[in-house]
């Protein structure tokens, strides 16, 4: 009996409303929620019965209402919204972050979009749940290597680096007078000129140089690189002993023709010697101008520039995030190094992927198996660092599926509710 189908077709409508009135509760409230995907219910319509009229060549259907065909995922870009926090992130188009830990119970690999990452006490990047963040790992060096693992980014040090070269640009007074013999018990009163350096020994230890230039005659000197005795192996605190020391001969033009250098610098507690090189420029013996560094021209003696490759230990100060997702860490002793690279994990059907709670995605067999690599390759998003990612949801959208879907379940409720009159009509025409 057709009433009894329309009945069930209203059933159906009623059920289809249903379902689509929770897919846009459950985006609604998700609304603010960080790299969240929204979702949308699919319908088609249930199998059709058919009829056949007085005319057999004219085929009639009556359709038995509808049925849930899918929850389609919607991977469109959330906005980006600025927080200044350098450990937040965001992907500008597609990929997922790689998480691993254990959430709800369950030890595996998780991908999200949300970018809220902190450093814990560990010093791991670690999202709001403490699933640690995934990526390319760097040496002690800061080079990025390709091996996968959980990123360390705090707590990092910068191990002290021993200074080897000392570079010293200056010019040399042409018409200085000759001074006594050098006695280094007395530098100052035996040379023309002296500029200072702070140079740095294996286990970070900052010494203090000072570098006397004396001349001997016409475009001849000699140079010698002093610190206190207590620096040194050997050494008396507060008398002054020699690590280095050389001659320079410029030519008629002012112009460092030669050089010759000697160094004998034994830090206290180095088991070697230190090996320092004084750079004053290429002289002309070899090969180059002989101006690019030391130079004897008329004029006050006066250093331009003086700078050492050496470093102490330093501790991590803060941490940027580039593009390409490398962790770059900055030291209180001002040097910079990559401490990592976050990694992106890439579907071949993202909408795929199932939902497990907490922001996390997981793998499935009809999203396929992630390919992770870094940011910006292989049709991956990049990365911004100090920004995450807003929920996709449309409100405006959502409250007009929701006013449709609601009109709906009003529409199969009225059909359930004629076609119920209609048989209690029938029932009463037996009496």
């Amino acid at each position: 009996m057709s009433l009894l189908t329309s009945l069930w077709s209203g059933r159906s409508g009623l059920q289809a409303s249903s379902t689509d009135l929770s897919v846009i509760g459950d985006n609604i409230s998700n609304a603010n929620t960080i790299g969240f995907k929204g979702s949308r219910a699919a319908f088609e319509d249930a199998l059709a019965q058919n009829l056949m009229g007085v005319n057999a060549a004219a085929m009639s259907q009556r359709g038995l209402g509808t049925k849930l065909q899918a929850i389609q995922r919607i991977m469109v870009q959330g906005a980006l919204v600025n927080t200044g926090l350098a450990t937040d992130l965001a992907i500008q188009g597609p990929g997922f972050f790689v998480v691993k830990g254990n959430y709800g119970g369950q030890e595996g690999q998780f991908y999200t979009r949300a970018g809220q990452f902190t450093v814990d006490e560990n010093g791991m990047l670690v999202n709001l749940d403490g699933l640690r963040v995934q990526g390319y790992l760097a040496d002690a060096v800061g080079n990025i290597t390709r091996q996968v693992g959980d990123l360390q980014v705090g707590n990092a040090i910068s191990a002290p680096r021993a200074t080897t070269t000392i570079s010293i640009d200056a010019n040399l007074d042409a018409d200085a007078t000759i001074p006594p013999a050098w006695d280094p018990t007395d530098p100052t009163g035996t040379s023309n000129f002296s500029t200072s350096v702070t140079v740095y020994d294996s286990l970070g230890n900052a010494h203090q140089v000072e570098v006397y230039f004396r001349k001997n005659g016409a475009g001849d000197w000699e140079w010698h690189a002093m610190t206190d005795g207590a620096n040194v192996q050997g050494g008396t605190a507060g008398t002054l002993s020699e690590i280095a020391s050389g001659t320079l001969t410029f030519g008629t033009n002012g112009e460092l023709t030669a050089q010759t250098q000697t160094s004998n610098f034994n830090p206290v507690g180095a088991t070697q010697p230190q090996p320092l090189t004084f750079d004053f420029g290429t002289d002309t013996g070899s090969g180059g101008t002989g101006l690019d560094g030391i130079t004897q021209f008329a004029g006050a003696s006066a250093a331009s520039f003086i700078n050492q490759d050496g470093y102490p230990a330093g501790d991590l100060s803060f941490v940027t995030v580039e593009s390409d997702g490398t962790v770059v860490g900055t030291f209180s002793n001002g040097e910079v190094r990559a401490l990592g690279q976050v990694v992106l994990a890439d579907f071949q059907a993202p909408d795929q992927l199932t939902r497990l709670g907490g922001n996390l995605f997981g793998e499935t067999k009809q999203s396929g198996e992630p390919t992770i690599d870094s940011a910006g390759t292989g049709g991956r998003g990049a990365l911004v660092s100090g920004a995450l990612e807003q929920s996709n949801v449309d409100l405006a959208e959502e409250f007009i599926r929701m006013i449709t879907a609601q009109r709906g379940f009003q529409a199969n409720s009225k059909v359930i509710s004629t076609s119920d009159q209609l048989l209690a009509e029938l029932m009463t025409l037996k009496r």
